[in-house]
């Protein structure tokens, strides 16, 4: 029997909007909005950094948008919830410093079409890119990490929209789930963690009534059989929390980003990357074709790998896994499939997925930079719009 059908236990961790390293994506996401509202082919590479009423944000940005970037910091920190100095961390006071140049030439004209070498847009850098998806859960995502979401992402919820009844909340959280799988499929929860940032007054209790009702609300109740385990606050307080109690950066959570430690990882973070470099629209698009195999049901679980080198059009390779689940003679047919069917070029991807072009679509970047890339529905690339089209184009591999 295959690891991955033994039985074995899980685990997957999300943080929530206030963590320290999330409220520095979601700066960095936010710039990139802003660039793009009005000058779509932003070439944006923006790193943030936070610490106790402190941020600095930093990069590559070639625009013609006219954007004010500590305007845009003190709205995203105030969003988050942020809004209070005896934190450590607020909106209104928090120092900011701005050390923002242009992109380099020599990447330039590699990744602008019609420049360089290629008359196609070649890809932003080296590198390669991982896509994943499974039928265990609705969603198509690996069960612990996208519950693991759930949970911080629904107790954010109540804190911003019902502040009265949930005052003893603060920003920064993180949750952990662990599941026991027999066969490849999640039977039970076995341990639910979570640490969330209180204010002084908070009882212990209050926290913990709240983390079971919510995990009850958001994970299925076939999967929360028998005796599940919670840690709640197992240090016993967090009142020190979100930047003033550790430093954040731009992309170190590109785990929590992407699916939770299942499947491989190509290395590079998403937030505050415009759509040409491929670590960030490849990835977008890997995982779409992942979703699509999956739900079109030629796997149960499906990984693509593709690679790139800057200023090339055409990825170098691609490579699929579907763990043994593949409903093709061979994975190499899903690969010849994925040619036929997808437009891997990084002109074809932005296209496809109207990156260039959120808001105009009903998403953001910044909507993106908390509580995962994948698994949420309104994204372009958690569409499942080439099902029909997979299956036709699979009856010659049958």
């Amino acid at each position: 029997m295959s690891k991955i059908n033994a039985p074995h236990v899980f685990t997957s961790e999300s943080v929530s909007e206030g963590h320290p390293d999330k409220v520095c994506d979601q700066i960095s996401d936010a710039v990139l909005d802003a660039c793009l509202k009005d000058d779509p082919e932003s070439r944006v590479a923006c790193e943030t950094l936070t610490t106790t009423d402190l941020i600095v944000i930093s990069g590559e940005i070639t625009t013609r948008s006219k954007v004010n970037w500590e305007a845009v910091a003190r709205k995203t920190v105030e969003r988050i919830g942020y809004t209070h100095s005896d934190i450590g961390f607020c909106a209104d006071s928090c120092k900011v410093m701005i050390c923002i140049h242009k992109q380099s030439a020599d990447i330039s004209q590699g990744v602008t079409e019609g420049e360089g070498l290629f008359l196609d847009q070649g890809a932003g850098d080296q590198g390669m890119m991982f896509g994943f998806a499974s039928n265990e859960t609705e969603e198509l995502m690996p069960a612990p990490i996208i519950y693991s979401h759930k949970i911080v992402a629904e107790l954010a919820r109540r804190r911003k929209e019902m502040p009265e009844q949930y005052s003893f909340l603060r920003p920064d959280s993180k949750s952990q789930v662990s599941i026991r799988y027999d066969k490849g499929r999640p039977v039970n929860v076995e341990t639910i963690v979570v640490s969330h940032q209180h204010t002084p007054e908070m009882r212990i209790e209050q926290l913990e009534n709240l983390v079971k009702e919510v995990a009850r609300e958001v994970i299925p109740a076939k999967l929360m059989q028998g005796d599940v385990k919670y840690y709640v606050n197992p240090t016993g307080r967090f009142e020190i929390g979100g930047p003033n109690g550790d430093t954040g950066l731009t992309g170190r959570k590109i785990i929590v980003d992407t699916y939770g430690g299942v499947g491989s990882h190509g290395g590079g973070a998403f937030s505050g990357k415009d759509p040409s470099k491929v670590d960030r629209s490849a990835a977008y698009m890997c995982r779409y074709i992942a979703k699509n195999i999956v739900a079109a049901e030629l796997a149960e679980k499906c990984e693509i790998q593709v690679a790139y080198a800057i200023g090339v059009a055409e990825p170098l390779s691609i490579n699929i896994d579907t763990y043994g689940t593949g409903k093709l003679t061979k994975d190499t047919f899903l690969e010849k499939l994925v040619r036929e069917v997808f437009d891997l070029r990084p002109s074809g991807i932005i296209e496809t997925l109207q990156l260039k072009y959120p808001q105009a679509n009903g998403w953001t970047y910044l909507d993106t930079a908390a509580y995962g890339h994948f698994g949420r529905e309104h994204f372009p690339w958690e569409k499942t719009d080439k099902v029909d089209i997979l299956k036709k184009a699979a009856e010659k591999y049958r």
